[in-house]
């Protein structure tokens, strides 16, 4: 473990977002829900939601750039059981929607807690996700194309989201909560010791103030897998 890895892993987990997330609303092109946890990444957005079109849901890890590894991707078997539990924790739903009630994405308040639906390439969202959503929204264009690519128009109201939370203080100190820091810590720094814990069912070792685990095989009553090569 380097001083530079460590510190790198606590300034991106003190940016992180908990209450801003994105819903893919049956995104199906692997490059696109690669390009989309990729932004999520970058703007501090640690879970996503998806529903997938098919059973199992495809990433381009390419295009993701690793970004899978540090983005929770939550699967849900339909669109309605999605949005109920993401409003269930007090988040305003955002759809990407052209309709009569649509607003230029810049007049929401993202400051408050948020998730942006987005729906599939060819249909946008579903009417289920669209009738359930508290806001529709749409990026005004002035061109002849009335529409953008579904990662593009993502990322386009993703940093709209992210300027007005930097504004608003969103960045400045850690916001997840301090079992959700640690258990991160684990699986972000000793992935292979994380995997062997939910395995065998055993808490997390704790994380000292170097970034190394507090406990070493032979030293607690865990006798955990050694961790060459995981960095």
């Amino acid at each position: 473990m380097t001083p530079e890895r460590f510190a790198r892993v606590i300034a991106v987990l003190n940016k992180r977002q908990p209450d801003l997330t994105v819903l893919m609303d049956e995104v199906n092109k692997p490059h696109n829900l690669a390009a989309i946890v990729r932004t999520c990444d970058a703007v501090g957005v640690g879970q996503i939601h998806a529903v997938a079109p098919t059973k199992r849901m495809r990433l381009g890890d390419h295009t993701a750039s690793g970004s899978t590894r540090w983005v929770d991707v939550q699967t849900h078997d339909d669109v309605t059981q999605a949005i109920v539990k993401i409003k269930a924790k007090g988040m305003q739903v955002v759809a990407t929607q052209l309709s009569v009630r649509a607003k230029d994405f810049r007049q929401i308040d993202f400051s408050l807690p948020t998730c942006i639906i987005v729906g599939a390439e060819k249909f946008g969202v579903s009417d289920a996700a669209a009738e359930l959503a508290d806001h529709h929204v749409i990026i005004p264009m002035d061109g002849m194309v009335q529409s953008l690519n579904v990662s593009v128009a993502t990322a386009i109201v993703l940093y709209e989201a992210e300027r007005q939370k930097r504004n608003a203080g969103h960045y400045v100190q850690s916001r997840l909560a301090t079992a959700d820091f640690q258990r991160l810590m684990v699986e972000w720094l000793h992935p292979q010791v994380a995997k062997y814990c939910r395995d065998h069912h055993l808490p997390y070792p704790a994380i000292d103030g170097d970034g190394e685990l507090a406990h070493k095989p032979g030293e607690s009553d865990v006798e955990l897998p050694p961790e060459d090569g995981m960095y």
